[in-house]
């Protein structure tokens, strides 16, 4: 069977990227070996940052570093026997989060995130699930004045610079708005601009659907049977195409490896778990506690809990420590009642060492076009990824200046 373009990957990015394809009038086959979004874009905590201009930086600071080199933080641990292979990848991500460098790289990121909420409603609207999408922001929240006061001040510079809108909130109103969290915290920050999803999952699955409805197919294979010309093996037998989409979320490294392209690509990695909430108490927005490092948001399912990042090799076996480190804060922020997962689900998030999306053609294999690298905001992204790659494949005016995004870039 042949193609107009075949996507790899069927997370939020490449269901995205073959829906736009789909929309601009090719014939797209959408290949993984697992269901749409039942991958990395399953288990995250449903965010959709309008806010999110600076992508999350590597700490600089002295005691930041001696914190974390002890393995001990909450929000961030390691394995230590992946050090080694992870050691160029961390290098250049510390390096790319010099002050001055990491506010260039905003404003390139900014053009991406500016999107990110009117592609998703458009997209959520044509896929007939924009019931999934809540509109009530997301509220980071704080157990000291001093951690406030400094979060306070650079959202404050992010509203200067970038027009981010955030409400801040005493203890009186986050009660309000929260009335069944902790009486001890000190206030918080509502990003009322950003949205959130109460199926991340369903969401991708939704968006898969419409892409079928409108033509598309979705073909179960594997990415790794790809060769030149391009072909891939499916369980419907070869099919091939002259254009094909690596979007393979943190396998996109490997693969791409294969064909000579060797990126110094990060994984973190992260947990999550649902909760009963306990007698009639309800959480209305995703909460995160700032100081602690883990994020509660309300989901179909449950409460889910998530937590931060853990740097390990991709496919190394779970060790949900950090899980099981937060829930007793958790149960004191929140009231939460019984696990509902027999066990916590791991995904795997990929990183680029300067933090931006790789998005754009590979230099040296005509027809081959890249979408991956999206580290914490492949949620938030992917709808407009789709809409500026099938716009660069198809030689239209992009939505956005994809040069930052080119692979060929200096990391």
């Amino acid at each position: 069977m042949k193609f107009d373009a075949i996507v790899l990957g069927a997370g939020i990015v490449g269901v995205s990227v073959a829906d736009h394809l789909q929309q601009m009038g090719l014939a797209v086959a959408l290949v993984d070996r697992k269901a749409p979004g039942t991958e990395t874009s399953f288990g995250n905590a449903g965010l959709i940052q309008r806010e999110g201009v600076y992508p999350y930086a590597f700490p600089r600071a002295l005691s930041d570093l001696l914190r974390y080199a002890r393995n001990t933080a909450l929000d961030v641990r390691y394995h230590a026997d992946a050090l080694r292979e992870l050691a160029p990848f961390l290098w250049r991500y510390w390096r790319n989060s010099d002050p001055a460098r990491h506010a260039e790289i905003a404003r390139y990121y900014a053009t991406l995130i500016e999107h990110c909420v009117s592609e998703h409603r458009a997209l959520a609207v044509q896929a007939g699930a924009s019931d999934l999408l809540r509109a009530s922001g997301w509220i980071k929240v704080f157990r000291t004045e001093a951690k406030l006061e400094r979060e306070t001040s650079i959202v404050e510079r992010w509203q200067r610079e970038y027009g981010i809108e955030f409400e801040a909130l005493d203890p009186a109103r986050l009660k309000q708005l929260e009335p069944d969290l902790a009486d001890s915290l000190t206030g918080g920050l509502r990003f009322t601009a950003a949205e959130s999803v109460s199926d991340p999952g369903a969401l991708v699955a939704a968006y898969a659907r419409h892409f079928a409805s409108i033509g598309g197919q979705v073909v179960p294979g594997d990415a790794a049977t790809l060769r030149e010309g391009w072909s891939v093996e499916t369980q419907n037998g070869r099919i091939e195409s002259k254009r094909v989409v690596l979007a393979l979320g943190p396998w996109s490294g490997p693969m791409a490896a294969r064909l000579g392209y060797h990126l110094p690509l990060g994984i973190k990695r992260g947990y999550h778990m649902h909760y009963q909430a306990n007698g009639q108490a309800r959480l209305r927005h995703p909460v995160l506690d700032v100081e602690n490092g883990y994020l509660i948001a309300p989901m179909m399912r449950g409460i889910r809990l998530t937590t931060g990042a853990e740097l390990a090799r991709c496919d190394a076996p779970k060790t949900p420590v950090q899980l099981d480190a937060v829930e007793p804060i958790a149960r004191g922020l929140f009231p939460l009642g019984t696990r509902l997962d027999p066990e916590p689900w791991m995904g795997r998030r990929p990183c680029t060492p300067d933090m931006l999306p790789i998005i754009g053609p590979a230099p040296r294999h005509e027809g081959m076009w890249f979408a991956f690298g999206h580290a914490h905001h492949g949620l938030t992204l992917g709808p407009v990824t789709g809409r500026l790659l099938a716009q660069m494949m198809l030689g239209k005016e992009t939505i956005v200046d994809p040069a930052p995004f080119r692979v060929e870039r200096r990391f």
